[in-house]
Protein backbone atom coordinates (compact mmCIF):
# COMPACT_ATOMS: atom_id res chain seq x y z
CA UNK A 1 0.00 0.00 0.00
CA UNK A 2 2.77 2.45 0.94
CA UNK A 3 4.67 1.46 -2.16
CA UNK A 4 1.73 2.47 -4.33
CA UNK A 5 1.23 5.70 -2.41
CA UNK A 6 4.81 6.85 -3.04
CA UNK A 7 5.05 5.53 -6.57
CA UNK A 8 6.73 7.99 -9.00
CA UNK A 9 4.41 9.43 -11.65
CA UNK A 10 5.96 10.96 -14.75
CA UNK A 11 4.94 14.57 -15.29
CA UNK A 12 2.69 14.84 -12.21
CA UNK A 13 3.65 16.67 -9.03
CA UNK A 14 2.21 16.10 -5.55
CA UNK A 15 -1.22 17.55 -4.94
CA UNK A 16 -2.57 17.85 -8.47
CA UNK A 17 -3.93 15.87 -11.40
CA UNK A 18 -2.11 15.70 -14.71
CA UNK A 19 -4.53 18.23 -16.22
CA UNK A 20 -3.93 20.68 -13.35
CA UNK A 21 -0.19 20.33 -13.73
CA UNK A 22 -0.40 21.13 -17.45
CA UNK A 23 -2.01 24.47 -16.60
CA UNK A 24 0.85 25.50 -14.31
CA UNK A 25 3.58 27.78 -15.75
CA UNK A 26 6.49 25.73 -17.07
CA UNK A 27 10.14 26.84 -16.91
CA UNK A 28 11.76 26.25 -20.32
CA UNK A 29 14.88 24.07 -20.35
CA UNK A 30 18.08 26.09 -20.30
CA UNK A 31 16.54 29.25 -18.80
CA UNK A 32 18.39 28.84 -15.49
CA UNK A 33 21.69 27.31 -14.44
CA UNK A 34 22.86 26.32 -10.99
CA UNK A 35 26.26 27.39 -9.73
CA UNK A 36 28.20 24.33 -8.57
CA UNK A 37 30.10 26.46 -6.06
CA UNK A 38 27.45 28.45 -4.17
CA UNK A 39 24.27 26.71 -5.34
CA UNK A 40 22.65 29.91 -6.68
CA UNK A 41 20.18 29.57 -9.56
CA UNK A 42 21.21 32.03 -12.27
CA UNK A 43 19.13 33.30 -15.17
CA UNK A 44 20.92 32.32 -18.39
CA UNK A 45 20.83 35.84 -19.84
CA UNK A 46 22.35 37.26 -16.64
CA UNK A 47 25.06 34.61 -16.77
CA UNK A 48 25.84 35.51 -20.38
CA UNK A 49 26.09 39.22 -19.55
CA UNK A 50 28.46 38.35 -16.71
CA UNK A 51 30.74 36.42 -19.12
CA UNK A 52 29.59 33.09 -17.64
CA UNK A 53 30.81 33.88 -14.15
CA UNK A 54 28.54 33.48 -11.13
CA UNK A 55 27.39 36.95 -9.99
CA UNK A 56 27.15 35.66 -6.42
CA UNK A 57 30.49 33.91 -5.80
CA UNK A 58 32.47 34.67 -8.98
CA UNK A 59 32.96 31.04 -10.04
CA UNK A 60 33.98 30.72 -13.69
CA UNK A 61 31.67 28.40 -15.60
CA UNK A 62 33.26 26.22 -18.27
CA UNK A 63 32.53 27.64 -21.72
CA UNK A 64 32.88 26.40 -25.28
CA UNK A 65 35.64 27.70 -27.59
CA UNK A 66 33.38 29.98 -29.62
CA UNK A 67 32.22 31.85 -26.50
CA UNK A 68 35.84 32.16 -25.40
CA UNK A 69 36.89 33.54 -28.78
CA UNK A 70 34.00 36.04 -28.74
CA UNK A 71 35.02 37.27 -25.27
CA UNK A 72 38.72 37.92 -25.96
CA UNK A 73 39.07 38.73 -29.69
CA UNK A 74 37.95 41.57 -31.93
CA UNK A 75 34.56 41.03 -33.55
CA UNK A 76 34.67 38.95 -36.77
CA UNK A 77 38.47 38.80 -36.71
CA UNK A 78 38.87 35.07 -36.08
CA UNK A 79 39.99 32.85 -38.96
CA UNK A 80 40.01 29.12 -38.25
CA UNK A 81 42.96 26.97 -39.24
CA UNK A 82 43.06 23.20 -39.86
CA UNK A 83 39.47 22.52 -38.80
CA UNK A 84 39.43 19.56 -41.17
CA UNK A 85 42.23 17.72 -39.33
CA UNK A 86 40.76 14.68 -37.62
CA UNK A 87 42.15 11.67 -35.80
CA UNK A 88 41.52 8.00 -36.36
CA UNK A 89 41.16 5.01 -34.06
CA UNK A 90 44.73 3.61 -34.02
CA UNK A 91 44.02 1.06 -31.27
CA UNK A 92 40.59 0.02 -32.58
CA UNK A 93 39.15 1.13 -29.25
CA UNK A 94 35.53 -0.12 -28.94
CA UNK A 95 32.84 2.50 -29.76
CA UNK A 96 35.43 5.30 -30.00
CA UNK A 97 34.44 6.47 -33.48
CA UNK A 98 30.74 6.36 -32.57
CA UNK A 99 31.35 8.43 -29.44
CA UNK A 100 33.28 11.06 -31.38
CA UNK A 101 30.56 11.27 -33.99
CA UNK A 102 27.90 11.74 -31.31
CA UNK A 103 29.94 14.54 -29.75
CA UNK A 104 30.41 16.22 -33.13
CA UNK A 105 26.65 16.32 -33.55
CA UNK A 106 26.04 17.53 -29.99
CA UNK A 107 28.74 20.22 -29.83
CA UNK A 108 29.26 21.29 -33.43
CA UNK A 109 32.98 20.71 -32.90
CA UNK A 110 35.10 18.26 -34.90
CA UNK A 111 37.53 17.68 -32.01
CA UNK A 112 38.64 19.12 -28.68
CA UNK A 113 40.49 22.22 -29.90
CA UNK A 114 39.89 25.10 -32.29
CA UNK A 115 42.93 26.90 -33.70
CA UNK A 116 43.38 29.92 -35.92
CA UNK A 117 44.36 33.57 -35.90
CA UNK A 118 42.53 36.67 -34.68
CA UNK A 119 43.19 40.19 -33.52
CA UNK A 120 42.93 41.53 -29.98
CA UNK A 121 42.55 45.29 -29.93
CA UNK A 122 43.95 45.37 -33.44
CA UNK A 123 46.98 43.17 -32.74
CA UNK A 124 47.15 39.93 -34.69
CA UNK A 125 47.89 36.67 -32.88
CA UNK A 126 47.59 32.93 -33.37
CA UNK A 127 45.07 31.52 -30.92
CA UNK A 128 43.98 28.07 -29.80
CA UNK A 129 41.08 27.22 -27.51
CA UNK A 130 40.46 23.77 -26.03
CA UNK A 131 36.95 22.54 -25.32
CA UNK A 132 35.76 20.81 -22.14
CA UNK A 133 32.71 19.50 -24.03
CA UNK A 134 34.58 17.15 -26.38
CA UNK A 135 35.88 14.17 -24.39
CA UNK A 136 36.85 16.61 -21.61
CA UNK A 137 39.36 18.34 -23.85
CA UNK A 138 41.52 15.23 -23.96
CA UNK A 139 44.55 15.34 -26.25
CA UNK A 140 44.51 12.86 -29.08
CA UNK A 141 46.39 12.92 -32.38
CA UNK A 142 44.01 15.46 -33.94
CA UNK A 143 44.40 17.88 -31.04
CA UNK A 144 48.19 17.52 -31.06
CA UNK A 145 48.37 17.94 -34.82
CA UNK A 146 46.18 21.05 -34.85
CA UNK A 147 48.16 22.70 -32.06
CA UNK A 148 51.49 21.80 -33.69
CA UNK A 149 50.37 23.19 -37.05
CA UNK A 150 49.18 26.39 -35.36
CA UNK A 151 52.56 26.82 -33.64
CA UNK A 152 54.52 26.16 -36.85
CA UNK A 153 52.35 28.54 -38.87
CA UNK A 154 52.67 31.22 -36.19
CA UNK A 155 56.45 30.81 -36.26
CA UNK A 156 56.49 31.18 -40.04
CA UNK A 157 54.21 34.25 -39.91
CA UNK A 158 56.09 35.64 -36.88
CA UNK A 159 52.96 35.76 -34.74
CA UNK A 160 52.63 35.44 -30.97
CA UNK A 161 50.51 32.56 -29.66
CA UNK A 162 47.75 32.51 -27.07
CA UNK A 163 46.54 29.06 -26.07
CA UNK A 164 43.61 28.48 -23.71
CA UNK A 165 44.19 25.09 -22.11
CA UNK A 166 41.39 22.93 -20.75
CA UNK A 167 41.94 19.20 -20.64
CA UNK A 168 41.59 15.97 -18.73
CA UNK A 169 44.96 14.96 -20.19
CA UNK A 170 46.10 12.52 -22.86
CA UNK A 171 43.29 10.64 -24.60
CA UNK A 172 43.31 7.07 -23.30
CA UNK A 173 41.55 5.72 -26.41
CA UNK A 174 44.65 6.54 -28.45
CA UNK A 175 47.28 5.30 -25.98
CA UNK A 176 50.91 5.99 -26.90
CA UNK A 177 49.84 7.96 -29.99
CA UNK A 178 48.27 10.50 -27.64
CA UNK A 179 51.38 10.69 -25.44
CA UNK A 180 53.52 11.36 -28.53
CA UNK A 181 51.71 14.69 -28.92
CA UNK A 182 53.43 15.96 -25.76
CA UNK A 183 56.84 15.82 -27.44
CA UNK A 184 55.57 17.06 -30.80
CA UNK A 185 53.90 20.19 -29.44
CA UNK A 186 56.83 20.93 -27.11
CA UNK A 187 59.35 20.74 -29.96
CA UNK A 188 57.26 23.12 -32.06
CA UNK A 189 57.10 25.57 -29.16
CA UNK A 190 60.88 25.38 -28.76
CA UNK A 191 61.32 26.52 -32.37
CA UNK A 192 58.76 29.29 -31.82
CA UNK A 193 60.73 30.43 -28.77
CA UNK A 194 64.04 30.35 -30.66
CA UNK A 195 62.47 32.69 -33.22
CA UNK A 196 62.01 35.21 -30.38
CA UNK A 197 58.21 35.08 -30.36
CA UNK A 198 55.78 35.27 -27.44
CA UNK A 199 53.71 32.36 -26.19
CA UNK A 200 51.01 32.97 -23.57
CA UNK A 201 49.40 29.94 -21.94
CA UNK A 202 46.06 30.45 -20.20
CA UNK A 203 45.08 27.64 -17.83
CA UNK A 204 41.35 27.11 -17.34
CA UNK A 205 39.37 24.55 -15.36
CA UNK A 206 40.59 21.80 -15.53
CA UNK A 207 44.11 21.60 -16.95
CA UNK A 208 45.58 18.21 -16.11
CA UNK A 209 47.61 15.21 -17.25
CA UNK A 210 49.71 15.22 -20.40
CA UNK A 211 48.56 18.71 -21.39
CA UNK A 212 49.91 20.12 -18.11
CA UNK A 213 53.12 18.13 -18.65
CA UNK A 214 53.67 19.67 -22.09
CA UNK A 215 52.44 22.85 -23.77
CA UNK A 216 50.28 24.17 -20.92
CA UNK A 217 53.30 24.91 -18.70
CA UNK A 218 55.69 26.08 -21.41
CA UNK A 219 54.37 29.62 -21.79
CA UNK A 220 56.63 32.65 -21.59
CA UNK A 221 53.75 33.98 -19.51
CA UNK A 222 51.37 31.57 -17.77
CA UNK A 223 47.98 32.95 -16.76
CA UNK A 224 45.11 31.15 -15.04
CA UNK A 225 41.43 31.72 -14.39
CA UNK A 226 40.30 31.98 -10.76
CA UNK A 227 39.65 28.64 -9.09
CA UNK A 228 40.96 26.56 -12.00
CA UNK A 229 42.11 23.05 -11.12
CA UNK A 230 45.63 22.57 -12.46
CA UNK A 231 47.77 19.49 -11.97
CA UNK A 232 49.26 16.35 -13.44
CA UNK A 233 47.99 13.29 -11.58
CA UNK A 234 44.83 13.21 -9.48
CA UNK A 235 44.99 13.99 -5.77
CA UNK A 236 44.13 10.41 -4.79
CA UNK A 237 46.91 8.95 -6.95
CA UNK A 238 49.49 11.37 -5.53
CA UNK A 239 48.37 10.72 -1.95
CA UNK A 240 48.61 6.95 -2.40
CA UNK A 241 52.00 7.23 -4.13
CA UNK A 242 53.81 9.45 -1.63
CA UNK A 243 51.83 8.32 1.42
CA UNK A 244 51.42 11.86 2.73
CA UNK A 245 48.58 14.27 3.41
CA UNK A 246 48.35 16.90 0.69
CA UNK A 247 48.06 20.65 1.33
CA UNK A 248 44.57 22.13 1.11
CA UNK A 249 43.76 23.25 -2.43
CA UNK A 250 47.21 22.31 -3.72
CA UNK A 251 45.97 21.92 -7.30
CA UNK A 252 44.16 25.26 -7.46
CA UNK A 253 45.30 28.25 -9.52
CA UNK A 254 45.65 30.24 -6.30
CA UNK A 255 48.03 27.68 -4.78
CA UNK A 256 50.13 27.55 -7.96
CA UNK A 257 50.47 31.33 -8.13
CA UNK A 258 51.65 31.36 -4.53
CA UNK A 259 54.31 28.75 -5.30
CA UNK A 260 55.53 30.28 -8.57
CA UNK A 261 54.08 27.85 -11.13
CA UNK A 262 51.63 30.42 -12.55
CA UNK A 263 52.44 34.09 -13.16
CA UNK A 264 49.05 35.63 -12.56
CA UNK A 265 45.37 34.87 -12.01
CA UNK A 266 43.20 36.92 -14.35
CA UNK A 267 39.45 37.35 -14.02
CA UNK A 268 37.47 36.71 -17.16
CA UNK A 269 36.39 40.33 -17.56
CA UNK A 270 40.07 41.38 -17.44
CA UNK A 271 41.41 38.69 -19.79
CA UNK A 272 41.06 40.62 -23.05
CA UNK A 273 42.79 43.71 -21.59
CA UNK A 274 45.58 41.63 -20.03
CA UNK A 275 46.28 39.77 -23.28
CA UNK A 276 46.30 43.07 -25.21
CA UNK A 277 48.92 44.49 -22.81
CA UNK A 278 51.09 41.38 -23.26
CA UNK A 279 50.78 41.52 -27.06
CA UNK A 280 51.62 45.21 -27.10
CA UNK A 281 54.70 44.71 -24.96
CA UNK A 282 56.08 41.70 -26.85
CA UNK A 283 57.11 43.75 -29.89
CA UNK A 284 56.34 40.93 -32.36
CA UNK A 285 52.80 41.95 -33.34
Amino acid sequence: MLRERFKKTTGVFWGGTEEEEKKKPQVPDGMFRKCESCGKMIYEEDLCENLYCCPECGKNFRIDPWKRIAIVTDRDSFEEWDGEVSGENPLNFPDYEEKKQTLREQTGLTDAVITGCASIRGMKTAIGVMSPDFLMGSMGTAVGERITRMIERATQMRLPIILFCCSGGARMQEGIFSLMQMAKTSQALKRHDEAGLLYVSVLTDPTTGGVTASFAMLGDVILAEPGAMIGFAGARVIRQTIGQKLPEGFQSAEFLVKHGFVDRIVKREQMRKTLAVLLQSCGSC
